[in-house]
C-alpha cells in the first residue's frame, strides 16, 4: 500500500508526508509515566494515542522499534529542579524502598494498559538502569561547552546555547521572555541563570537515591534520561518522538537542546503531542488532585462517576476526538461512548452473520477508500469512527434487507471492519470474552430451545410467557429467519 500518511509535526507546525529516515525501520519513541501512583485518564490518553500510531503503521507493513520509558528516577515535585524526587517522596511515606513502589505502580500501569488493549511497548527502559549512559552525555555536553559544574550540580548553560542554536524551537518560547518570566528558586543560586536546567544534581544527606559520579554522588536530571535512552535504543537520528502537550515545555524542549549540544545535530524527525483530557476546562493530573484512576473508571468508585466504564468504553471514548483536540471528561460523553461502542461490536457480530447475495446495492470500496483517508489525515479517528459508523448503517440495511451485498463486497467490508476496527483502532469485544457472559448465552439458548418446542406446538402462552421472563431481565429477544439474537438491555 502507498503510504500517504501525514502527521502533525509540532517543531514545523504543520502536517508533513511521514517519510521514515531509513524504511522499511521506523523508530518511535514515546515519554512514558512516572510510576508513583496509579495510572488515571490522563495517562490513557498517549497511551491510546501513540497505541493507535504503532498499530497503523505495522499495519501499513513498517518494522516499527516502539520505545517507551519507565521514569522511576529523577522527576522531582517541582519541574524547576527543586524539591524531593516523586519517586523518593512517596517511598519515604510508604516506608518503601523506591524500587518496590516502581516495581508496584508499574505492574498496575501494565494491567491498566493490558485493560486497554493497548500493545506493549518493543522495549522498556528504566530511567535507573542507564545512569552510566547518562552520565557519558553529560560528559559530551560539558566537554563541547554547553555545561558548567556549580557546588556538586551540572547545569545545561541555555544563554550560551542559545548564542550558537535556538533554545525554544519546539515550544516557542523565547529567551527573553524567560529571562523575564522565570524567577530564581531558593537553594538555586548557583546557577548562572535560573532556567539553566540540571543534567546532574548533588544528594543531599537525606536523599535515598544516589549514585557515584565524576562530580560527586548525586542522580541524573529528569530531561537527560529520554535523550539518553532513545538515542541508546533508535539511534543518533530517530523518526518520531511522541508524548504529552505538557511535556512540550520543558522537558522535550531540553532534550533537543540536551541532544544538539552533544552531537551537534536533532535526533528527531517528528514531534507528536497528544493534548490534555481536562475535568471542568482543567488539566487532569496528580498535582492538581483532580484526577480520576483507570482502576476508579472500570468499577465506578469515585464521587464524579455515576457508573463503571468498562476499559473499551474509555478507549472508545478516547479515539472520539482527535488526538490532538482537548478531551473533557464528563459522565455524559462517557455514556454516549458506551451506547457507540455497544452499537460498533453488535454490527460487527451482525456483519459476521450476514449472507452474500448475487445483487448488490452497497459501495464498499468508496466507505474503505474514505476510511484510509481519515486514518492519512493526521489519525483523524473520529471522521474514522464517523465513517465505520456509515459502514454499520449498510451492515444493518443489508440484514433488515433494503440493500444487497455480493460475495466480493461483503469479504471486502469484513475485511474492512477487522482491520479498522480491531486492528487499527485496537477495540475487542468485551461480553463476548467472559465467562459470565459465555454462561448467560447458554441459559438462554436453553430457554429459547423450550420456547421453540412450545411454538412448534403451538403453545402460544409459553412461548409468550418466554419471551417476557426475558424481557423482564433486561434481555432483548429478536426473532429472525434464521433463528433468533438476544441482547441486553
Amino acid at each position: 500500500m502507498e503510504n500517504k500518511l501525514t502527521i502533525y509535526n509540532t517543531l514545523s507546525r504543520k502536517k508533513e508526508l511521514f517519510e521514515p529516515i531509513n524504511p522499511p525501520f521506523v523508530g518511535l519513541y514515546v515519554c512514558g509515566p512516572t510510576v508513583y501512583g496509579d495510572a488515571h485518564l490522563g495517562h490513557a490518553r498517549p497511551a491510546i494515542t501513540f497505541d493507535l500510531l504503532f498499530r497503523y503503521l505495522k499495519f501499513m507493513g513498517y518494522r516499527v522499534r516502539y520505545v517507551r520509558n519507565i521514569t522511576d528516577v529523577g522527576h522531582l515535585v517541582n519541574d524547576a529542579d527543586e524539591g524531593e524526587d516523586k519517586i523518593a517522596k512517596k517511598a519515604k511515606l510508604e516506608q518503601l524502598e523506591p524500587m518496590e513502589v516502581v516495581q508496584f505502580y508499574s505492574n498496575r500501569y501494565h494491567k491498566n494498559m493490558e485493560q486497554l488493549n493497548t500493545l506493549p511497548p518493543s522495549i522498556e527502559p528504566h530511567a535507573s538502569g542507564h545512569i552510566i549512559e547518562q552520565q557519558e552525555l553529560i560528559k559530551q555536553i560539558i566537554e563541547n561547552g554547553f555545561a558548567y559544574e556549580s557546588e556538586g550540580n551540572i547545569y545545561f548553560d541555555v544563554e550560551r546555547y542559545n548564542q550558537k542554536y535556538h533554545y525554544g524551537k519546539l515550544s516557542g518560547r523565547k529567551i527573553d521572555e524567560l529571562f523575564a518570566n522565570t524567577r530564581e528558586l531558593s537553594g538555586q543560586q548557583e546557577k548562572r541563570n535560573p532556567f539553566d536546567f540540571a543534567l546532574w544534581k548533588k544528594a543531599s544527606p537525606e536523599h535515598i537515591m544516589r549514585w557515584p559520579s565524576p562530580w560527586g554522588v548525586g542522580f541524573p536530571g529528569w530531561h537527560l534520561e529520554c535523550s539518553c535512552m532513545s538515542q541508546k535504543y533508535l539511534g543518533e537520528t530517530f523518526d518520531i518522538h511522541g508524548g504529552g502537550l505538557d511535556l512540550q515545555f520543558p522537558h522535550h524542549e531540553c532534550e533537543i537542546a540536551q541532544n544538539v549540544a552533544a552531537q551537534g545535530h536533532e535526533a528527531v524527525k517528528y514531534w507528536m503531542h497528544n493534548n490534555m483530557v481536562t475535568i471542568n476546562g482543567q488539566k487532569m493530573g496528580k498535582s492538581l488532585g483532580n484526577f480520576i484512576t483507570l482502576d476508579q473508571l472500570f468499577t465506578g468508585n469515585n464521587n464524579v462517576l455515576e457508573q463503571a466504564y468498562s476499559a473499551m468504553t474509555v478507549r472508545f471514548f478516547i479515539l472520539q476526538a482527535h488526538y490532538r483536540s482537548p478531551l473533557d471528561f464528563s459522565n455524559e460523553a462517557l455514556k454516549a461512548a458506551e451506547k457507540g461502542y455497544e452499537r460498533m461490536m453488535a454490527a460487527v457480530s451482525q456483519l459476521n452473520r450476514l449472507k452474500a447475495s448475487n445483487e448488490n446495492t452497497v459501495d464498499i470500496a468508496t466507505l474503505q477508500t474514505n476510511c484510509f483517508e481519515a486514518m492519512n489525515d493526521d489519525l483523524n479517528t473520529p471522521i474514522l469512527i464517523a465513517h465505520l459508523f456509515e459502514g454499520v448503517r449498510i451492515i444493518n440495511s443489508i440484514a433488515a434487507g433494503s440493500e444487497k451485498i455480493n460475495a466480493e463486497n461483503l469479504e471486502m467490508l469484513k475485511n474492512l471492519f477487522h482491520s479498522f476496527v480491531f486492528d487499527i483502532l485496537g477495540l475487542k469485544g468485551e461480553e463476548d470474552s467472559s465467562a459470565s457472559n459465555q454462561a448467560l448465552g447458554k441459559v438462554i439458548d436453553a430457554m429459547m430451545n423450550v420456547r421453540k418446542t412450545a411454538r412448534a406446538n403451538k403453545d402460544w402462552a409459553t412461548s409468550d410467557s418466554i419471551r417476557d421472563e426475558l424481557k423482564n431481565a433486561g434481555i432483548q429477544i429478536k426473532d429472525t429467519k434464521d433463528g433468533y439474537e438476544w441482547s441486553l438491555e
